[in-house]
């Protein structure tokens, strides 16, 4: 019944609200439009979300965002291990942010348990386009992840880091 009162809650209102508003242009009046529309179906979420179009949020009552966060377009999360964004964090488009990774079952990964772990991202950071990152991460604040980076470990704070896997460039 949980689940179901999950759907009616979270899932299917947020989801209603970015179709509705996805044909808007990127624009500041609806890109703050759409995420003062969706703000409520997070576990928490600041003042002044800002999110472009496409955007896909899973199990978004597992998510808590600051204030002024900006989302471009395309972007992906999986919210089901737990995700915390703090203030003033940036995404370029279309990355990825996964709480949750396959184990194998009978030979298959399709139908073995998930392990899930949270990610965390602090203030001020900056996740470049097309970025993943990878289920039980810790970004500390005022960082940056350049474009293509696939972040699967800890990210010090003021640092950037870039690449596949992404490791520490310098500090900024």
């Amino acid at each position: 019944m949980k689940r179901y009162k999950r759907i009616l809650r979270y899932d299917w209102p947020m989801h209603f609200a970015l179709i509705l508003t996805n044909w808007l242009p990127d624009n500041v009046v609806f890109l703050r439009l759409r995420g003062f529309l969706i703000s409520p179906f997070f576990k928490s979420c600041g003042r002044n979300l800002r999110v472009g179009r496409n955007n896909i949020f899973y199990d978004s009552f597992e998510m808590e965002l600051g204030k002024d966060i900006y989302i471009a377009q395309g972007n992906w999360f999986n919210g089901s291990g737990g995700i915390s964004i703090g203030d003033e964090v940036i995404f370029g488009p279309r990355s990825l942010i996964v709480t949750s990774n396959h184990t194998k079952k009978d030979g298959s990964f399709r139908y073995g348990p998930s392990i899930l772990k949270p990610i965390r991202i602090d203030r001020g950071c900056w996740i470049g386009g097309n970025c993943s990152i990878l289920a039980g991460v810790h970004i500390e604040h005022g960082s940056i992840i350049a474009a293509n980076a696939v972040v699967h470990k800890n990210v010090k704070k003021n640092s950037l880091y870039a690449g596949n896997p992404a490791v520490f460039k310098k500090t900024i």
